[in-house]
């Protein structure tokens, strides 16, 4: 899968319009700071594999401190559609900022053991999303947030259930250990979804980049699906360090 330019999901007021003649207009929403206390990211389904030790982080590591998380929501209206006081939105992506600088490159994070020259044109390697969300974490929050994914209580879920599971990004900060997750809806539900690196001219990275999928790619004509659909994928990716790329294929909508 060719690398994205995710930096217009990121523009406010971007837009798109799917064949269907539903039109989404792009907006950034911050949602506070990640601690990363050693530097290397993981992201995955908080709510199927946060707390189980079975995460591992991306290849590529920061420097250890806080950043910046926001998310690109989308406020998706139908033709003919009147205006709402409560507007159809979809977290488009999700942003891990380590630099505040323009990323000129972008590259797959990896896992230990991915090879992307093993992938096909329409292949990456993401992760899998059974729970409707996806988060990023540092691989040493682990084990602070251990019942997240055994019960629908916690944290966690709790600042998801008070929102109303609101299209933005929920910080949540463990007040034994101070380790942070910060979690986001997964735009159209389950499927399996790759992280982006964005990079800077001098090559340092400057975030980290979720793709769900929710706005289609200028340079594409094939659009994402409806709620209640995987987005056309197929196969599967594990974020426990299958090495078993997920594979895109048209989606109808």
């Amino acid at each position: 899968m060719p690398a994205r330019d995710c930096t217009w999901l990121f523009t406010p007021g971007s837009t798109f319009t799917y064949e269907s003649g539903t039109t989404g207009v792009l907006h950034v929403v911050e949602g506070g700071e990640l601690w990363l206390p050693t530097g290397h990211v993981v992201a995955c389904d908080p709510f199927v594999y946060l707390g189980q030790d079975d995460s591992e982080p991306f290849t590529v590591a920061v420097a250890p401190g806080r950043y910046r998380v926001d998310a690109a929501v989308a406020t998706l209206t139908r033709p003919g559609e009147p205006p709402s006081d409560t507007p159809h939105q979809r977290v488009a992506a999700a942003r891990l900022v380590i630099r505040d600088e323009p990323a000129v490159s972008w590259e797959l994070a990896l896992l230990p053991g991915q090879d992307p020259a093993a992938l096909g044109d329409d292949e990456f390697y993401g992760y899998g999303v059974d729970a409707g969300t996806g988060c990023f974490h540092d691989a040493a929050a682990d084990g602070a947030f251990a019942d997240t994914a055994e019960a629908d209580e916690g944290p966690l879920w709790d600042a998801f259930e008070d929102s109303d599971w609101a299209a933005r990004p929920h910080v949540v900060t463990d007040p034994e250990t101070g380790h942070t997750v910060a979690a986001f809806p997964s735009g159209w539900g389950d499927g399996a979804y790759p992280t982006w690196i964005g990079r800077s001219a001098s090559g340092e990275v400057t975030c980290f980049v979720t793709d769900f999928f929710v706005a289609p790619d200028p340079a594409e004509s094939t659009e994402p699906a409806e709620s209640g659909d995987s987005g056309g994928f197929t196969g599967s990716a594990d974020s426990g360090g299958s090495d078993e790329p997920a594979a895109t294929a048209p989606a109808l909508f």
